[in-house]
């Protein structure tokens, strides 16, 4: 049995193990936290805060009669509208595009993967001006679409073409790691049993992936609704034709009217919020990080 010496040395080894709790390291790690914390409260908190309280400035009678313009209500059902257009479309995309990339080789797989990057990479108003570029009336289609009497930029049309572009990376970017991650063991098995393509793909490939296609989903619908530099380009802001609610806030602002400007911004919040709540719910049940 060693000495007093041995217990000694070995308290002092115990206290310079790394993840052993002291003083020193409670008081970093509540440091740290509370830094965190003050972080973001300042960014996230206290404006979210600000925008309520100044929508409600004037009381809820001010706040509801707000809602009362019919431009505010068409840039809200627009906006939910372009979402309930842009987010199926997406994920049958997001889901096609990271099976292809998952679960084969072929020529030209790394030229996809870097065009679902594009648009994380480019400006969302560049991309905007793309669109005028192609569809606009001195673009490269413009002549044809005027002939043919079809209306692409400043119309509805290409709010969801912007809008898509900009979002189509989200549910392919968390299915491609995903997928690859699984494997193909439980699909070859399935087809080996005697089961087709799209049998294994609904009882085999989707009950694994259900709950990383949900957070993509989730994800793409937060950004197509919050979207401004894209649609703002080709929109034209035609009011009750080609206002979503971010565009909506600004014209509210540049009027002057705050209460209705933060009333529609309280709106996007709380869409916002829920979007929020369900993503952690889903982590919550599920154990699924972003990867």
């Amino acid at each position: 049995m060693g000495g007093p010496s041995s217990h000694a040395d070995a308290a002092a080894e115990l206290a310079t193990r790394p993840g052993h709790t002291n003083l020193r390291s409670t008081l970093v790690r509540w440091l740290l936290i509370t830094i965190s914390l003050t972080f973001l409260g300042a960014l996230l908190a206290a404006p979210l805060a600000a925008v309520f309280a100044m929508a409600l400035e004037q009381g809820w009678a001010a706040y509801f009669s707000s809602f009362a313009d019919e431009e505010t209500r068409a840039s809200i059902r627009l906006t939910l509208t372009t979402a309930a257009i842009v987010v199926p479309l997406n994920t049958i995309f997001g889901i096609t595009a990271a099976w292809c990339i998952a679960k084969f080789e072929f020529r030209g797989k790394s030229i996809l993967i870097t065009l679902i990057d594009l648009p994380l990479a480019v400006s969302p108003v560049v991309s905007g001006l793309i669109f005028v570029l192609l569809f606009g009336l001195n673009g490269w289609f413009g002549a044809w679409l005027q002939e043919n009497d079809i209306s692409i930029v400043y119309a509805m049309p290409g709010i969801v073409l912007a809008t898509m572009f900009v979002t189509f990376p989200y549910v392919a970017r968390e299915l491609i790691p995903l997928m690859q991650q699984l494997g193909n063991d439980e699909e070859e098995a399935a087809i080996t049993l005697g089961a087709g393509g799209w049998l294994t793909f609904f009882r085999v490939t989707l009950p694994r992936i259900r709950w990383g296609l949900i957070y993509g989903v989730i994800l793409c619908n937060a950004r197509a609704m919050g979207e401004f530099g894209a649609v703002s380009v080709v929109s034209g802001s035609v009011g009750s034709l080609t206002m979503t609610m971010p565009l909506q806030i600004e014209a509210l602002y540049n009027e002057y009217n705050m209460v209705g400007a933060f009333a529609v911004a309280s709106v996007l919040s709380l869409l916002a919020v829920v979007t929020l709540i369900i993503k952690t719910l889903v982590e919550g049940r599920t154990g699924y990080r972003r990867r």
